[in-house]
């Protein structure tokens, strides 16, 4: 509701007896009547004035409330992805441009706050995404932004993910100070990782290198671990370095072919409550649909083989020369001595990429059997 602006006539203040002796200070900064008036119209006149300054001041608190409260995690990266989200819906949505429509709510996880044990053993990814989920179900944010690759194959109920942004590189990077390539690295170095399918793929190319694995933390502290000599070499997603500004750290990217990617790396994915058609209006705009596609493509062959960070799993879809949809998908043993692939072509389209992605975790799953993930 807008409320104009009042016009009030001079008057000659010692007529009147203070406005305090009736009203609480405070309210209004001044008021007058005409010295005509009688004081009981005055009086009135005064009261009716006051509740439209009130309902003004209320309408201005109003328009300066958040329209949009963004649910995050705390770290760098994670604050860079919701700045992220909010110039883009900025930029679709320019009324949400005014100072304070749009506020990013930070919220500490259960794995920000347990960093001295692997992931593995505190009960997996969905311990970057539990609090924040729960934020959002009980109406404490309006949306959530999430790095993919974190979000459990599952969503809470009440919640959906309607918007992925557009996928930023999905490859990984090298970083070391003495070496140019992981071929470099003399046996026995040392490369920090906490990730099993880094460390799978990693030992099985090179199985003469060791691994720290629980190199946990977040980018700067993992950086900062390799220069105080903790380790060697790390392997970061080079999609994170990329949102920090961060590249000069690289040494050198793996290819596609020497590290698969885990699933959903490079791609944010916004959620809302499933019954919030205003967050879902205002996300549709936001939305990439091919990142979308590949990532439900990738999600569904996570799913089927029932992934979790205790099993070393990458997936890779994207558009071939021909705009059809190339899978790629991998399997390992921690250890890495045994490595399964699959991979498959067909149209880009959602029910299609699903149901590719179901293959080939259905085929992979065979052909690992039951005892593979418990060497």
């Amino acid at each position: 509701m807008e409320i104009a602006a009042v016009a009030l006539p001079t008057v000659n203040p010692a007529q009147f007896r203070p406005l305090s002796a009736n009203f609480a200070a405070g309210s209004v900064s001044a008021l007058g009547f005409s010295p005509s008036t009688s004081r009981k119209s005055s009086l009135a006149r005064a009261r009716t004035l006051l509740i439209r300054a009130s309902l003004a001041v209320e309408q201005q608190a109003e328009t300066k409330a958040a329209v949009i409260r963004i649910g995050t995690r705390g770290s760098p990266l994670a604050l860079a992805q919701a700045y992220e989200t909010r110039d883009k819906l900025i930029g679709s949505h320019p009324q949400l441009a005014e100072s304070g429509a749009i506020q990013i709510v930070v919220i500490k996880t259960t794995g920000d706050k347990i960093l001295t044990q692997p992931l593995a053993d505190i009960g997996g990814k969905g311990l970057f995404t539990k609090e924040i989920d729960e934020a959002l179900i009980n109406s404490d944010i309006d949306i959530a932004v999430h790095s993919m690759k974190d979000v459990p194959t599952y969503l809470p109920k009440n919640t959906m993910i309607p918007c992925n942004l557009p996928r930023e590189d999905v490859r990984d990077a090298f970083i070391c100070l003495t070496a140019a390539s992981l071929a470099e690295l003399p046996a026995g170095s040392t490369v920090g990782t906490a990730s099993l399918r880094r460390k799978s793929q990693l030992l099985n190319r090179y199985p003469s290198l060791k691994v720290l694995e629980n190199f946990r933390g977040n980018v700067q502290t993992r950086l900062k671990k390799l220069n105080e000599g903790v380790v060697q070499a790390t392997l970061l997603a080079l999609a994170g370095l990329k949102r920090l500004n961060m590249t000069e750290n690289v040494t050198s990217i793996l290819s596609i072919d020497d590290m698969l990617p885990a699933v959903a790396q490079g791609a944010i994915g916004i959620a809302c409550r499933s019954d919030d058609e205003k967050m879902a209006t205002y996300l549709a705009a936001l939305n990439h649909e091919d990142t979308r596609l590949a990532v439900a493509c990738e999600r569904a062959f996570l799913e089927k083989l029932d992934g979790s960070c205790r099993t070393p799993i990458a997936g890779y879809a994207c558009r071939d020369e021909d705009g059809n949809c190339i899978f790629r998908g991998l399997v390992a043993s921690p250890d890495g001595i045994q490595v399964l692939e699959t991979s498959r072509r067909g149209p880009y389209a959602f029910d299609d990429m699903v149901k590719m992605g179901k293959d080939a975790g259905e085929e992979l799953l065979s052909q690992a059997g039951p005892n593979f993930f418990d060497r």
